[in-house]
């Protein structure tokens, strides 16, 4: 999973026409390392996405915008916009994870 490096470079990434996954993670945060145990079956079932991820502590003003209380947080974006959020406490196991996507916007 490609990882943000730059503000300049997520705001290119979300105003694209192609749908993008971010997770937004720290590197602190025990539920994250869980999720980045299962996370690369699920990618690998969902290419129809591009996945990336950012750490929430390097990029505070981006996760306040979009609401990213608690970590991990997977949010899809296309053409600029927020379509889906899936928050810390529902995020927690590859079925929870795998619920989401079955369920986001075509």
């Amino acid at each position: 999973m490609e990882e943000i490096k730059t503000s300049d470079q997520f705001e290119q990434l979300i105003a694209g026409s192609e749908p993008v996954i971010v997770k937004f993670y720290a590197g602190w945060c025990p539920d994250c390392t869980r999720m980045d145990m299962f996370i690369d079956d699920i990618i690998a079932d969902y290419g129809q996405y591009k996945w990336v991820k950012i750490n929430r502590d390097d990029f505070s003003d981006i996760a306040e915008k979009y609401d990213v209380m608690g970590i991990p947080s997977l949010l899809l974006f296309q053409d600029g916009e927020k379509l889906a959020h899936l928050h810390s406490a529902n995020a927690k196991s590859p079925e929870e994870v795998r619920d989401y996507l079955k369920n986001l916007p075509a």
